[in-house]
Order: C-alpha cells, then structure tokens, then sequence
C-alpha cells in the first residue's frame, strides 16, 4: 500500500482535530439586540417582561402576552409616527462590534478563536440558537462575553439565566459536551474604558464649543442606565453606575466644573427608579449656568433607542424651554477603533486560560447523587 498524500494528510487530520480543539474558543459576544421589523415588537416585550421586569415588579406571568401586544402598540406609535418609521441602528453597530473585535482576537491567537453574537431578544440570534451553533461547529470551551458596560441583573445576569437555559437544552446525556468556560461580567471600573469616555467628551468640546463658552458654562451630562432601587435582592447595577460616573466624573471636573450624572430610566409605575433622571440633571445644570450642555452615554457601550429616542426627546424639550441653551447629542462608544482594541485586550487573559486549562468533564448525571441532607 502506497501512502498517498491524501492518506497522510487523513491520517492527520484525525490527530490535529483533537490538538485543533485545544487551540479553539468560541466567544460569545452578548447584547440585547433590538427590534427591525414592528411586527416583532410583541414578541420582543413578552421577552423582555419575562426576563426582565419579573426581576422588580410585582407582576403575574399571564399579564405577559396581553401586555406585550399593549406596549407593542406604543413602540409602534412612537417609533412609528412620532420618529418617522425608526430602525435602530443596535444590530448594525453590534455586528461591527463582533467583527472588530473577532480581528483583533485573530491577529493575535489565530483562526481558533471565533466570535458569536447573541441577542436577550431577537430570533435567530437568541442565545439558545447561537450556542447551537456554537456546538455544532466542535467547540468546546466558551468565553461569555457580555458587551455591557455595567453588571446587573438586566444586564449580564439574563444573560447568564438564557445561557444557563441554553446549555441545559443542549446537554448530552452522559458528559456534556462544554469543557470550559469562562465570564467577563463588566467593565464599568476598567481604567482604559473611563480615559475614553473623558477623552471622547473633551474632543467634542474642543471641537464644537470652545472658544464659544467658558468651561464653567459648559454641563456635562453623563447618562448612565437607570436602575430600579429595589430588584427582589439582584445586583440591580446602580453600585457599579454609580462608579463608573465618579470615575469619568473625576477626569473631567477640574477643568469642567458642571457635571451630573443623568439616568435614562424607564418610568414606570409605583417603581422606584434612580435619580437625577437626565432631564432633571439638564434643568440643574442650567440652574447653575450651564449655557451649553453635552449628552455623553456612558453607561451604555452600543447604540440604542434610549440613548437615541429617549434623549432626542429630552433634548427637544428642553429647547422649547430654553432656546438659548446649546444641546449636544454625542454618540455610544460604538465601534470606535481604541474601544473595539481595548474591549479585544479584556478577553486575552481568558482566552489565554482556556486554552492552558484542562479539560474539565462535567457529568449532568451525577449532579443528582450530591444531595446531602444536614439535620
């Protein structure tokens, strides 16, 4: 028998699959995704009221569908007539996103590594559907990455609950299939993110105001995402918002001494939600002097309709009210190039631990012969 080319490299081929998967990682690169199509709007409120507003709201689970459809109305109402058939541009930047950072990761680890998305909120990009995937394609050590500013029980831990789910659907029935995985829950305290943030909002004021202003009229708003007071004892993100406002804050304040943060909250009723809300932080700020004001989100890494709608109406009013303030809309970090770098970086250690970690084998089975009852 002749040992052809193609026979060794057969004979290969089986010997690298096993090395090849040591040398892989599938990221998964989380977000909240947001609705294209209207007709998806019920769909995506049932979603989101199961995994989110159960977490703070005192709210039966048959209300769900129903209120879905309602509110669903309104999103079309608003997004619709009031913003002249809006699209949000989430997706869009989430895949650039995905993309930046997947090079970053190549250029430095190889092909092995590849990055998924997944969306809390939108088929075919559920994370349910993505891990699919992911299984399919032979991985088996996972880095969950959520692309979220601050850790929260909106944020990463849906997150988390929709992995969970997930992983448990896909189990096999004697070791699972996933032999490592590994978790950035945020990076609202990560030095590099807070000098972009004060850098970001001191070249649009070089750019756009000075010269005009003096820096004591200039207000600096900081939105971060709101956060209900009380969520059933979850880490419900206002500790780490907080922080991450005194953080940029801190960058900024000395040379501009107006600023205040600025909470986009969702209001509903009998909820209790963190303040000043950014409306609110305008108005103090031109109590103060403030004759020019920046609308910086900080809380929030990719664009969306709050950071769009939401201040876009903000704004609006408050020209009504004070004509003669100048309001500047600046954008989410998005895909700026030194984020996307930097956002790569936070992944390297743990890269670099999955790929030197053995192998851990977990036996679903086995779980259920653990329950020891202590009197």
């Amino acid at each position: 028998m002749v040992a052809t080319p193609e026979k060794l490299q057969h004979a290969d081929e089986h010997l690298s699959n096993q090395e090849t998967n040591k040398q892989r990682v599938a990221v998964l690169l989380m977000g909240y995704g947001e609705v294209e199509s209207y007709e998806d709007f019920a769909n995506y409120n049932e979603q989101a009221l199961n995994l989110l507003t159960a977490k703070f709201a005192p709210v039966p689970t048959w209300i769900y569908p129903p209120l879905a459809k309602l509110l669903a109305l309104f999103d079309r109402h608003e997004w619709g007539h009031t913003h002249h058939d809006f699209i949000s541009p989430h997706n869009a930047i989430f895949e650039k996103q995905r993309e930046g950072i997947e090079k970053q990761l190549q250029s430095k680890w190889g092909e092995g590594i590849q990055v998924f998305k997944a969306f809390n909120f939108c088929a075919p990009f559920l994370p349910n559907q993505v891990l699919a995937e992911i299984k399919s394609q032979g991985f088996d050590k996972i880095l969950i990455y959520p692309l979220l500013v601050v850790d929260s029980i909106f944020t990463s831990g849906i997150a988390i609950e929709q992995v969970n789910n997930a992983l448990t659907e896909l189990a096999d029935d004697n070791e699972h299939w996933l032999k490592g995985l590994r978790y950035i829950p945020s990076f609202y305290n990560e030095p590099k993110y807070i000098d972009l943030m004060a850098r970001i909002v001191e070249d649009k004021i070089n750019t756009d105001l000075k010269g005009a202003y003096l820096p004591s009229e200039i207000g600096i708003i900081l939105m971060n995402h709101g956060c209900p007071h009380k969520a059933k004892g979850f880490t419900s993100g206002i500790v780490e918002s907080q922080a991450l406002y005194d953080l940029v804050r801190d960058k900024l304040i000395n040379r501009y001494p107006l600023i205040s943060v600025g909470w986009l909250n969702h209001d509903t009723p009998l909820i209790e939600w963190t303040q000043p809300n950014a409306e609110q932080a305008a108005k103090n700020l031109i109590q103060l002097g403030a004759k020019a004001l920046m609308f910086m989100p900080i809380g929030f890494a990719t664009e969306n309709h709050e950071t769009l709608l939401d201040v876009h109406h903000i704004i609006h009013a408050l020209e009504k009210k004070h004509p003669n303030v100048n309001c500047i809309q600046m954008a989410c970090v998005n895909d700026n190039a030194d984020f996307l770098a930097t956002a790569a970086n936070w992944a390297d250690t743990h890269i670099a631990e999955l790929l030197s970690a053995d192998a851990v084998t977990v036996n679903p089975q086995t779980a259920h012969n653990h329950h020891h009852h202590h009197h």
